[in-house]
């Protein structure tokens, strides 16, 4: 049976830690952003947690 391969998209949108876990950019900070306050950027600032209802479908997108 072939590898699965995983989805272009997703590989490009999230990382896995050395532990496992799923890290990604928050949503929000690439345009537009004269309109935002700078609390609200700053707030869209790092990266964070894959949601945990989304862990599982997001693993199978990766091939993990």
């Amino acid at each position: 049976m072939p590898k699965f391969k995983p989805h272009s998209g997703m590989k490009k949108r999230v990382k896995v830690t050395g532990s496992g876990k799923l890290r990604r950019e928050q949503t929000n900070r690439r345009h537009l952003l004269e309109v935002k306050s700078s609390s609200r950027k700053r707030r869209l600032e790092g990266s964070t947690d894959v949601a945990k209802a989304d862990v599982k479908r997001v693993k199978k997108m990766l091939g993990l």
